[in-house]
């Protein structure tokens, strides 16, 4: 039986493996690399904070992650095919690692986020 997602430690073996996956990835990678030119020191932290706030409320994030992605979709047309890769990948990391009520949560809101931003974007 694998542990729930219980606290910011958790977040971050959570989305440490994500983005190590997600920078290997053919349709997503890219956008990291070259597009945003992510500096992961920085970059990672805020992830942190954006999904710890997302699970348990703590307040930690104050940032616009659709102004973000507006930005990013400037940059490189964003499509459904990426979405769907982010969230395959974000469900299988969690699946992997996680189980528990929490672990349901945070994807739930991963799939929300996804069709909100689609819909934002006019993807």
């Amino acid at each position: 039986m694998k542990n729930d997602i219980s606290n910011r430690g958790d977040i971050q073996v959570l989305i440490d493996a994500f983005y190590e996956d997600v920078q290997k990835d053919e349709l997503l990678g890219f956008i990291f690399k070259d597009v945003a030119r992510v500096n992961w020191k920085t970059h990672l932290p805020v992830m942190y904070d954006f999904w710890e706030n997302v699970l348990f409320h703590t307040g930690r994030y104050d940032g616009n992650p659709l102004q973000t992605h507006l930005h990013l979709h400037k940059m490189t047309k964003l499509t459904s095919l990426q979405f769907d890769r982010w969230l395959k990948i974000f469900i299988n990391n969690v699946d992997e690692i996680f189980e528990g009520q929490n672990a349901e949560a945070i994807k739930m809101r991963a799939k929300s986020i996804a069709a909100v931003m689609q819909i934002k974007l006019k993807i």
